[in-house]
């Protein structure tokens, strides 16, 4: 079990986890200049369109920062790309799903914590746990799935 949770844990989830952060950054960027500067604000579906436009810009960074940095994946195909999307989706879907069920929990257990009204505090948790849950998830996926090493790929980085 030690040698797993060393595994697991190596470079590669900081690297991982710095890609997040730069992606992150670079995506909520979008959201910012799509609301402030072009102005999508003043429109009916603005904060819509610049959330959708910041998650494709900060899915795209990730997927070539994670497969050349963080996995130093060389492969090049479609269904890379397919199978990164794919986990995007899934890990999504799993976020709401808990995010939604940590709502629902605290308002049935009326939780509430640093003077937050029940509600606020089941939204920010929800959030919070959605967005570890998120992150484990799409690890776990990026790195087994989308751009999973073969045995080829982890001999040469072995031996590096």
């Amino acid at each position: 079990m030690k040698d797993f949770i060393k595994k697991f844990f190596d470079i590669k989830f900081w690297k991982f986890l710095l890609v997040g952060v730069i992606n992150t950054v670079v995506g909520e960027g979008v959201v910012l200049l799509c609301l402030h500067l072009i102005g999508w604000k003043n429109f009916v579906w603005g904060a819509g369109a610049a959330a959708v436009a910041g998650t494709v810009v900060g899915s795209i960074v990730s997927f070539f920062l994670n497969k050349y940095f963080t996995f130093q994946n060389k492969e090049k195909s479609v269904k890379q790309v397919f199978k990164f999307t794919l986990n995007i989706c899934v890990c999504l879907l799993i976020r709401v799903i808990v995010a939604t069920g940590v709502s629902e929990l605290c308002k049935a257990m009326s939780w509430s914590m640093f003077g937050m009204d029940v509600n606020s505090f089941a939204g920010n948790m929800s959030w919070l746990v959605g967005a570890c849950v998120f992150v484990a998830c799409n690890y776990v996926g990026q790195r087994f799935f989308a751009f999973k090493e073969n045995s080829s790929q982890q001999s040469s980085n072995s031996n590096q």
